[in-house]
C-alpha cells in the first residue's frame, strides 16, 4: 500500500470519525438543553391545544432530532454535487458545514438558532455518509478497497466513543452552566483539520476520467500503486464503468422485478432503529441517570457504551466474510431481545444501574456485530449494479427516517415509563428474528450476478 493512498484514506475517513462524533455528542447536553430552553419549548406548546404538540418534552426531541432531518437531506442532496465537483471539493464542504455547526451550536443564543446549527451539522454527516466511502472505493486499488472502506465506518464508530470521552473530560473540568457549550465546540478543532487536510488529498480518479482530465486520472492511480502495466486496463475498466452507469439510469428502480431487494432494503433499515439504537446513542445520559446514575458516573458509563461498540465493531468486519451476514443478525438478533428484555424488566422492577448498564453492554455489542456490522454491506449486495446506488440511497433514507423518528418519540414516551420503551424495542427485534428466520436470504460468497437470480432479478 503507497503511502499516498494510506494517507488519503485516513483523512477521507476522519469524515467518518466526524460523522460519529457529531451523532453522540448530543448525549451528554441534551439534559441541560432541556432545562435551558424550557420557557421556550412551554411557549412552543401553548399554541396548540391537547395533543402530542401540546408537551413540551415533544419540542425537545425534535430539538434533538434537528440534526438527524439535517441527515435526511444530506444523504440525498451531495451525490449530484459530488458527480459535478468531485468528491475531493464536496467532502471539503463537509468539513466546512462540521465546522459551522460545531461553532454555532456551542454559541447559540436560543433554542431556534441551535435547531438550525445542529441541522448544518446533520448535512454534513448525511453527506459524509454517502461522498465519504465513494471516495476511498474509487481511490483504492481492488485489493484494499474492502479495508480501505471499512475504515470509514470504523471511524464512525471511533468518533462515537470520542465523543462519550469528551463529554466525560468536559464535566469533570468545571466549567458549570457552559458546559454544554464546550461539549459542542471542541469538535471545531477535528472538523478545520479535517477540511485543511483534504487539500493534500488527490482528486477521484473515476471523477477525473468522467471529466476527461486523463492525464491526472493517470497521476493518481501511480500514486496510489497502479503499475505502469496495469494503468491502461485499470483506466479501460474505469471508462467501461462510466459507460455502463450513464446506460442504467433508465433503469427505474421502482418496477416489480426489483420488489424483493426492495421489501428486503427497507426492512433491514426499518429494524435497524427500531431497535433503539439511536435512542442509547443519542440519550445515553438520560437512560443511565434514569437507573439512578449521577452526571459524572452516568457520562463515564456512556464511554463504556461506546468502547464496547469499537471493539465489537472490529471483531464484526473481521468475522463478517467467515460466519455470513445471516448467522451475525441471528446472533444480533437474540442478543437484542435478552438485553433489551433485561432492560424493560430492571425498569419495572427498579433494580440497580449495573443491572442496566450490564444489560446495554450487551445490547450494544449485539448490535456492533449484527445490524452495525451487516446493514450497508447486505443492502450494496442484494441490488444489481443497474441501480446499485439508488438502492443504496432508498435504504439509507428509511434509516435516517426511522433515526430520526426514534430520537424524536423516546424522551416523550420515556417520560411516561422507561420501562415501557424498551419492551416496545425488545418487541420489535422479536420481529427481526422473525424476518431473519424466515425472509432474509444470505449473501456471503455468492457472485452479485447469483444472488440477482437468487432475488428473481435476472
Amino acid at each position: 500500500m503507497t503511502r499516498t493512498l494510506f494517507s488519503a484514506s485516513l483523512v477521507a475517513a476522519l469524515g467518518g470519525l466526524l460523522f460519529g462524533f457529531d451523532t453522540a455528542v448530543i448525549s451528554g447536553a441534551e439534559g441541560m438543553l432541556q432545562t435551558l430552553f424550557v420557557p421556550e419549548y412551554e411557549a412552543i406548546a401553548a399554541r396548540f391545544g391537547d395533543g402530542i404538540f401540546s408537551n413540551s418534552t415533544f419540542w425537545h426531541g425534535v430539538l434533538v432530532a434537528s440534526a438527524l432531518v439535517g441527515t435526511i437531506v444530506g444523504a440525498i442532496a451531495f451525490a449530484r454535487p459530488a458527480d459535478r465537483y468531485g468528491r475531493r471539493l464536496v467532502l471539503m464542504w463537509l468539513g466546512s458545514l462540521y465546522l459551522i455547526s460545531a461553532l454555532g451550536s456551542a454559541l447559540a443564543w436560543d433554542a431556534g438558532s441551535f435547531f438550525v446549527f445542529r441541522f448544518i451539522g446533520g448535512l454534513g454527516v448525511g453527506g459524509a455518509s454517502v461522498v465519504a466511502p465513494m471516495y476511498v472505493a474509487e481511490i483504492a486499488p481492488a485489493r484494499y478497497r474492502g479495508r480501505l472502506v471499512a475504515m470509514v465506518q470504523l471511524n464512525i464508530v471511533l468518533g462515537i466513543l470520542l465523543a462519550y470521552l469528551s463529554n466525560y473530560l468536559i464535566a469533570g473540568a468545571g466549567f458549570g452552566v457552559n458546559e454544554w457549550r464546550w461539549m459542542f465546540g471542541v469538535e471545531a478543532v477535528p472538523a478545520l483539520a479535517f477540511t485543511l487536510l483534504l487539500l493534500t488529498n488527490p482528486r477521484s480518479p473515476r471523477w477525473l476520467i468522467a471529466q476527461g482530465k486523463t492525464e491526472e486520472a493517470a497521476n493518481v492511480l501511480r500514486r496510489v500503486g497502479a503499475g505502469q502495466q496495469g494503468l491502461a486496463a485499470e483506466m479501460e475498466s474505469i471508462r467501461a464503468s462510466l459507460a455502463r452507469a450513464t446506460m442504467n439510469l433508465s433503469d427505474r428502480l421502482f418496477q416489480q422485478k426489483y420488489h424483493k431487494p426492495i421489501l428486503l432494503a427497507i426492512a433491514i433499515a426499518a429494524f435497524n432503529q427500531l431497535s433503539g439504537i439511536n435512542a442509547l446513542i443519542y440519550y445515553t445520559r438520560r437512560i443511565f441517570e434514569m437507573a439512578g446514575a449521577e452526571g459524572a458516573s452516568a457520562l463515564l458509563q456512556s464511554v463504556i457504551i461506546g468502547g464496547t461498540n469499537l471493539v465489537m465493531t472490529m471483531l464484526a468486519l473481521l468475522v463478517i466474510d467467515h460466519f455470513g451476514r445471516r448467522k451475525l443478525m441471528l446472533v444480533g438478533s437474540v442478543g437484542y431481545i435478552l438485553s433489551l428484555g433485561t432492560t424493560a424488566v430492571a425498569f419495572y422492577m427498579e433494580a440497580t444501574g449495573p443491572i442496566i448498564l450490564a444489560s446495554l453492554v450487551v445490547f450494544i455489542a449485539s448490535h456492533a456485530l449484527g445490524q452495525g456490522a451487516v446493514i450497508w454491506v447486505f443492502i450494496g449486495e442484494i441490488f444489481p449494479n443497474a441501480v446499485r446506488a439508488r438502492g443504496q440511497a432508498l435504504g439509507s433514507f428509511v434509516h435516517w427516517v426511522m433515526a430520526a423518528t426514534i430520537s424524536l418519540t423516546f424522551p416523550l414516551i420515556a417520560e411516561i415509563s422507561g420501562a415501557h420503551i424498551f419492551a416496545f424495542y425488545a418487541l420489535c427485534m422479536v420481529g427481526q428474528l422473525l424476518w431473519v428466520l424466515f425472509a432474509m436470504p444470505e449473501t456471503k460468497g455468492i457472485p452479485l450476478e447469483e444472488i440477482e437470480k437468487k432475488l428473481g432479478i435476472a
